[in-house]
């Protein structure tokens, strides 16, 4: 299984970017596929996953949108006034089974 994320880049405070994540594989093949984040000196944390349901994390609900392109299976994240605080290096996660995989991270900074 491969996750190849992009999408990240410089943005400022109030603006939007969408990450991708090409996945190898038909992304119904797992049983969550979403987004994480890492800030720097901080742990990696959910941001969003497909799993049955759609989850978010407090902080995005509202301005994150997940979704997924079955055709070319793709994974998206449309993330809308973006925040300082949102500045990460954001991975691609799909969990099948009990294995986890992640994609390569994309750096994606938020400017005051």
């Amino acid at each position: 299984v491969q996750l190849q994320a992009s999408g990240g880049g410089l943005v400022q405070a109030g603006g939007s970017l969408r990450l991708s994540c090409a996945v190898s594989e038909s992304t119904f093949n797992f049983n969550g596929i979403g987004w994480y984040r890492q800030a720097p000196g901080k742990q990696r944390d959910l941001v969003a996953i497909l799993r049955g349901n759609t989850d978010y994390a407090d902080s995005v609900e509202a301005r994150f949108i997940i979704s997924r392109d079955n055709v070319k299976n793709t994974v998206y994240l449309q993330m809308n006034n973006l925040k300082p605080e949102d500045t990460a290096v954001y991975y691609c996660y799909a969990m099948q089974r009990l294995q986890a995989y992640w994609g390569q991270g994309t750096q994606v900074t938020v400017s005051s």
